[in-house]
């Protein structure tokens, strides 16, 4: 197995974990519009939303909050970017296509996860 195939999996290893934690998929799931389970995301409709936005649909604490947007930002499948006193998430949508690419049977994508 070649280093950038390692170093993809280890990606979307780190990926997945992120996802693993049931907080973290809602948020996700709240910022990529994927409401239905077994449908496609459409990009046209990934959305951003502030952090106080997100709190009030999410029944846990800021600072729990802000601890599951930071893992899910480490990942690269969220971008985050100050606006004034609020903080705007996004979905990554370079990140989203490389998800959708690896279950298409396409593990070699050629992003990479912006982490920071």
């Amino acid at each position: 197995m070649s280093n950038y195939s390692t170093k993809n999996l280890d990606r979307f290893s780190a990926v997945f974990n992120a996802l693993s934690n049931p907080h973290r998929l809602q948020i996700y799931t709240i910022l990529s519009g994927c409401c239905t389970p077994g449908t496609a995301c459409n990009m046209d409709i990934i959305t951003s939303c502030c952090v106080g936005d997100l709190g009030s649909e999410l029944d846990i604490a800021a600072s729990t909050l802000s601890h599951h947007l930071k893992e899910l930002s480490h990942a690269g499948l969220i971008n985050m970017q100050r606006d004034g006193k609020q903080v705007i998430c996004s979905v990554n949508s370079e990140m989203l296509n490389d998800i959708r690419q690896y279950f298409q049977g396409n593990p070699e994508v050629h992003h990479e996860s912006q982490t920071g």
